[in-house]
């Protein structure tokens, strides 16, 4: 059986095979290929593929392909180069994209959307939300340290002490706890909210600070996911925000709502109000985004830059 793994478009830069899949998966009786260069922005050489029992073709052999191995869903125009019947593996992100969906079904194509892996313990392994989460909650941090372009804990100088950065976190999901413990690590002083009453512990756990309004008890909905608010709530939560945030020189937002675009937890006023030289990094941009007019791959700047 061939499986075919492309190289993914621009802008992304993972890579859906590596050497050590590709010896679990030669050893399971598959021919593995992949696109010439696949694996170049994750640092993956074709030697090294090649060298793990991979074997180096074109875009072209997709069509050949009885399994197609992905990170993204597979454009439309990668789709008409996939035999009828192929089978795909990646993150399809439905919700939203349901024509480029049925254009795959029209074509006769299967897919596997990774993301919805049930979360139980037989399926850890292969839960790819967690593990990317966990990364870009740690990544948020840093890039959002390099952005801000000053020391995140409190620096003893001869000239004088500067006071830890104040670091405020959205959302207190697997992102959200990574970027509290990173920027603790970091010595930032660090205050979180969510609307689900039990993510309280773990963010205090992590030596930051949990708020939460009086007035949104707990929004909990399934699977461990937060559900989305009522307009009453909506209203005191971004009240509590408004006040919260102009004191914060990080604020990392990292809130989503599985099938819904993501809420918007900033407003331009909110962000007109911060302390100049103050960065908001948004991880939920690729889903509508939960600042107000966050851009994908863009750092957009609010208010007069001398």
């Amino acid at each position: 059986m061939k499986l075919f793994v492309p190289k993914e478009k621009s802008p992304e830069t993972r890579v859906a095979l590596s050497p050590d899949t590709v010896k679990r998966l030669s050893g399971l009786g598959f021919d593995v290929t992949f696109e010439k260069g696949a694996g170049e922005l994750s640092r993956i050489t074709d030697e090294a593929l090649t060298a793990a029992g991979a074997k180096v073709a074109t875009a072209k052999d997709a069509g050949t392909a009885d399994v197609v191995l992905k990170v993204n869903r597979p454009t439309a125009a990668e789709a008409k180069g996939y035999r009828k019947g192929a089978l795909v593996l990646a993150a399809m992100d439905p919700h939203g994209h349901e024509s480029d969906i049925k254009a795959l079904a029209a074509a006769g194509i299967s897919t596997f959307a990774m993301e919805f892996m049930p979360r139980i313990t037989r399926a850890q392994s292969m839960d790819i939300l967690s593990s990317q989460a966990n990364l870009a909650g740690y990544q948020a941090v840093i890039e959002g340290a390099a952005v801000f372009d000053r020391a995140l804990p409190m620096m003893m100088t001869a000239a004088g002490t500067v006071p830890a950065a104040r670091v405020f976190v959205m959302g207190a999901g697997v992102a959200g706890l990574q970027a509290i413990a990173t920027a603790r690590r970091l010595g930032a002083v660090v205050t979180a909210t969510d609307v689900r009453a039990a993510a309280g512990e773990q963010v205090e756990s992590l030596g930051a600070k949990f708020i939460m309004t009086d007035a949104l008890k707990d929004a909990s909905g399934e699977g461990g996911y937060a559900r989305e608010l009522t307009a009453d709530e909506q209203k005191a939560q971004a009240e509590l925000v408004a006040s919260h945030i102009a004191k914060q020189d990080i604020v990392i937002t990292t809130a989503l709502i599985p099938g819904r675009p993501a809420p918007k937890l900033v407003t331009k006023a909110m962000l007109a109000n911060m302390a100049p030289g103050s960065v908001v990094v948004d991880l939920a941009v690729e889903r509508g985004g939960n600042v107000e007019g966050s851009k994908p791959g863009e750092i957009a700047r609010v208010g007069h830059v001398s």
